[in-house]
């Protein structure tokens, strides 16, 4: 938790640097540090979704839908966008946005507490600079500097509590700030060429981005909220705009030009100045789109209201909106979700008595060999204890990619996709097999085989590597020195392991 700037972690890649990983005064390590997973998984969703609908109630209630009367849009706009999916690794990084955005606002109208000064220093305890606040900060910062150029004044309280926000941030991140200033060596994001896209491509994708999402911030907007918005805006075209219309035409507008910014963000025409720039590759900057889950439901809110004071008729639209967004969100709970899609329980993935029995058979210290995965993710192997030279990590020395590499070199030559995917991006650091593709969960009742496998298992042993786990059987094991040992199957595991020891 708390190792070096300079420390490293042995158990994968023969040593990934300790900053490759998030900091130690993240909520959600300390949740994994002192509870079992499944335990610590649950708690976060519980304190991300209570502190979602808080915020957005909160945000909604002082400064969008104000009267007692449209208590029921608060209320059900808040719980919506509380039970949206979101991804478990940022926390608040995205649900946490409305709850900041209520401290800013109030501080920016002078009307405010020591309630907002504590909330902007304590989320960034449970929340990711890189997984939303950059982005979220950095359009707050753009509203100081609309108010200081439009209403002629500065607003130092306001400035200050974004500084402040900022500054805690930077401090929590240290690790983070401490590798992009002062960066050691290349890693695979100096390699990180996304920005391949054609025009058209990157029309579709606005679209797509617009009216579908994004899997890390999915809104589940598709079916209610963006036919209710297009209401609203034909709505309002037939009579006189007030602050509230135009509060809407604002958001309406923002939403789609997130969708533009991040399809855009992938167009090639991007790529010279990338290569220039390195920091441009380093970093994400797609992610302004993130701010879409809380312009979002902002805008629903919003537009639920404008129809609401249109009478009687429309407040029974209101409220069938309300009600089957709940039922949208509700419907795509990970515990429904997952199972209808036939994933494996955490339990199943892990599958902690089968790896222990594959740790018994092999008889050694775990740090005294290292093993890589086939067709099924290395993160299982390292839950188990297991020594990994292969990782999925986005931030692990070039060096590494290069040299591992040519353990798949023959591999990769067959498959331009897979060619693509490793060496434009390289975050999955796999043992990459032509025949098997981009699929990494081969279950145990798949028939797939491996005919023509072609790896440099010289450079795997030189790298310390002694064991292959593949899921699937490989064929001409052989060829390729490899010697089957045994395959391992258990009741509760969703795979069936084959053990290969290199020779």
């Amino acid at each position: 938790m708390f190792g070096g700037i300079n420390s490293v972690i042995p158990q994968i890649i023969n040593g990934l640097p300790r900053n490759a990983f998030g900091t130690e005064f993240s909520g959600i390590q300390w949740l994994h540090n002192l509870f079992p997973s499944m335990l610590a998984y649950s708690i976060s969703q519980a304190i991300t979704r209570i502190f979602a609908f808080l915020g957005m109630y909160l945000l909604l209630k002082r400064h969008f839908v104000k009267t007692e009367e449209t208590y029921i849009i608060r209320i059900y706009v808040s719980l919506a966008f509380a039970l949206t999916p979101f991804w478990p690794s940022g926390m608040l990084s995205t649900l946490g946005m409305p709850l900041a955005l209520w401290a800013f606002l109030n501080i920016r109208e002078r009307n405010y507490s020591y309630k907002e000064w504590i909330t902007l220093i304590l989320l960034p305890f449970y929340s990711s600079f890189v997984l939303g606040f950059f982005f979220f900060l950095t359009a707050i910062g753009l509203l100081w500097i609309r108010d200081v150029v439009v209403k002629k004044k500065v607003n130092w309280v306001f400035f200050s509590s974004i500084i402040a926000m900022t500054l805690t941030y930077l401090l929590l991140e240290y690790r983070l700030v401490y590798s992009l200033i002062f960066p050691e060596a290349p890693t695979n994001r100096n390699e990180f060429f996304e920005s391949t896209n054609g025009f058209w491509s990157t029309i579709r994708l606005i679209f797509n981005n617009y009216f579908y999402g994004h899997t890390h911030v999915m809104t589940l907007h598709t079916f209610v909220i963006v036919p209710l918005s297009f209401l609203v805006l034909w709505a309002i075209t037939s009579k006189s705009k007030g602050q509230l219309e135009k509060k809407f035409i604002y958001l309406f507008i923002l939403n789609f030009v997130l969708s533009v910014w991040y399809a855009f963000w992938f167009y090639k025409g991007w790529g010279p100045i990338k290569e220039r720039v390195s920091f441009l590759n380093t970093f994400n900057f797609s992610r302004f789109h993130f701010l879409r889950p809380l312009i979002i439901y902002m805008m629903f809110a919003v537009g639920a209201l404008i129809l609401w004071k249109r009478g009687k008729h429309w407040k029974l639209i209101v409220k069938l909106c309300l009600a089957a967004q709940l039922l949208v969100v509700f419907s795509a709970n990970n515990e429904i979700y997952y199972r209808e899609a036939g994933t494996p329980t955490f339990k199943q993935f892990y599958a902690t008595a089968q790896f222990s029995d594959i740790k018994k058979y092999i008889d050694k210290p775990q740090n005294s060999y290292r093993v890589v995965s086939i067709g099924i993710h290395p993160d299982i192997a390292q839950y188990n204890g297991f020594y990994t030279l292969d990782t999925y990590n986005n931030f692990y020395p070039l060096a590494y990619k290069h040299r591992f590499r040519k353990i798949i070199a023959k591999e990769l030559d067959k498959n331009p996709t897979l060619k693509s995917y490793f060496d434009h991006w390289g975050g999955r650091c796999y043992i990459f097999v032509s025949e098997l593709g981009k699929k990494y969960d081969f279950k145990k009742d798949s028939k797939v085989k491996i005919h023509h496998l072609e790896l440099n298992t010289k450079v795997l042993k030189s790298m310390g590597g002694k064991y292959i786990f593949s899921a699937v059987p490989i064929l001409n094991a052989k060829e390729n020195h490899l010697e089957f040992k045994k395959a391992f199957n258990q009741k509760d595991s969703a795979w069936k392991i084959y053990l290969y020891e290199v020779k």
